[in-house]
């Protein structure tokens, strides 16, 4: 049994100061990372405080040509959103293949990021449209945000606000999931902005990063054509129980043109 102490805030101030004062607290989200990893004993808080009464975290709205959605938006109301639909199509319809109906119900889109888990959807959609993080003291381009295998940019104390995803020309998602959990063992996340071709792979790596090979191809023609002849190294790449190096390299090229189809 772990004993901390429940602490439920109601504005950012009061999260950091709570934070702040707790020995050794964690923020909590929609805790479908953090309350597994509580049951198992991998962490043991002074302190667990809920973000979930921060209104301040929820929303979704249009402004300057990008989609702004509060950290604590729940991937179900991402995919349900009209607006999302409408502009980013592809991000909703990402969202609503995480996991399950409880996942989707109670995941956020805050959680998911600040996670960082190398087989997640919504970091392939953040890297992939280069959207800017914002926390409660400052801004962050993906491109930047994503460090290594759960691990982000982030600040202990820091907490994500919002994230601002620019509205793109066209986009695509495929990927191969895990048949228990829906993580991507690959999925690739395209984008075609006003001025690049951006490709972001979950699941094969320690942690989300871009194609730059992929990027170079599509850019010169942005077609299924374009990746055909193009053979994805297998280095760096995971190795488990479900694919090998090999096979994810090749599930890298099959969801790229996939996700191409699905622009």
């Amino acid at each position: 049994m772990i004993n901390f102490s429940y602490k439920r805030p109601t504005s950012i101030i009061n999260a950091t100061k709570t934070f702040s004062e707790s020995e050794d607290g964690l923020f909590l989200a929609g805790g479908q990372t953090l309350l597994p990893v509580l049951k198992q004993g991998l962490a043991m808080p002074s302190d667990i405080i809920d973000l979930g009464d921060l209104q301040e975290l929820k929303g979704i709205e249009e402004k300057n040509k990008s989609i702004i959605i509060g950290a604590m938006t729940t991937h179900a109301q991402v995919k349900n959103s009209p607006l999302i639909q409408k502009k980013i199509p592809t991000l909703a319809n990402l969202a609503g293949f995480i996991g399950d109906p409880h996942v989707r119900n109670l995941g956020t889109l805050g959680g998911a990021l600040a996670n960082n888990d190398p087989s997640a959807d919504y970091t392939a959609a953040a890297l992939g449209l280069g959207a800017i993080i914002y926390t409660d003291k400052r801004s962050i381009k993906s491109d930047e945000f994503f460090i290594g295998l759960f691990e982000t940019a982030l600040d202990p104390d820091e907490i994500i606000v919002k994230v601002e995803f620019p509205i793109p020309d066209k986009s695509g998602y495929a990927k191969f999931p895990n048949p228990a959990s829906r993580y991507a063992i690959v999925g690739v996340y395209i984008a075609k902005l006003k001025k690049e071709v951006r490709v972001a792979i979950t699941g094969a790596s320690s942690s989300v990063y871009r194609s730059k090979e992929l990027e170079a191809a599509l850019t010169n023609n942005f077609s299924v054509s374009a990746i055909n002849n193009i053979n994805i190294s297998s280095a760096d790449l995971n190795s488990d129980i479900h694919a090998s190096e090999d096979y994810r390299a090749h599930l890298i090229k099959v969801m790229a043109q996939k996700a191409v189809s699905n622009c």
